[in-house]
């Protein structure tokens, strides 16, 4: 099984469009897919809105998107041909809660894609792909904790980095492949051959990783 996680530094970055793309492309892979929201204080977990809730079972959701037609992020990985498609939301910080229900769908999976950068906490995918937009000055601190993890970076027009990305240090990603997206297509075929490439490599190297050199 391999594991794909899209992450990113901000909101409407292309981020749910990158996965849609990898399911579409790859549709042999049977994903299972996740979107993974972390809301912060006045908000429900339940449904994403606004509320003065402070009871336990309002802290970790997680459900099944079954329609593809109902234009969520979830719906939208459905309509790309993922095999099943789900929603977990948390409070901030409350992602550990969602972990057992988490790890049970995917034992039961072919292949993962989630969207989430929290998610690297707890599993260490076999690629993580960091969606980053210099046009936007936000950077998640999730983004930022793990950005020297990514195996590559997506990036409108190939380049990185803006003077508002404060505290950002950009030496994290030397070394790292760097590849161009654009709207509405943000997952061009360069970003899937990055990620069946580099699925081969590691694939092969948990099935024998005495015959891949350099591993």
């Amino acid at each position: 099984m391999a594991i794909v996680v899209v992450g990113g530094h901000s909101r409407n970055i292309g981020k749910t469009s990158v996965v849609a793309g990898i399911i579409r492309a790859l549709p042999e892979m049977h994903w299972t897919a996740f979107k993974i929201t972390q809301f912060g204080h006045g908000m429900c977990s339940a449904n994403g809105e606004p509320c003065d809730c402070e009871t336990a079972e309002h802290t970790v959701a997680v459900s099944q998107e079954r329609d593809g037609a109902t234009g969520t992020d979830s719906a939208r990985y459905l309509e790309a041909g993922a095999a099943r498609s789900f929603w977990v939301r948390t409070r901030m910080g409350d992602l550990a809660e969602a972990m057992p229900r988490i790890r049970k769908e995917i034992a039961t999976a072919e292949n993962v894609v989630m969207e989430s950068n929290s998610i690297l906490r707890f599993l260490r995918p076999d690629v993580y792909l960091s969606v980053l937009d210099p046009g936007t000055s936000d950077f998640k601190d999730s983004a930022r904790l793990y950005l020297d993890r990514a195996d590559a970076v997506l990036v409108p027009e190939g380049i990185v980095g803006r003077p508002d990305w404060k505290g950002v240090s950009l030496r994290l990603l030397e070394g790292t492949p760097v590849l161009t997206i654009t709207p509405p297509d943000y997952c061009p075929e360069s970003v899937v051959d990055f990620v069946r490439r580099a699925l081969g490599v590691k694939l092969r190297q948990k099935k024998s990783p005495e015959q891949v050199p350099g591993f």
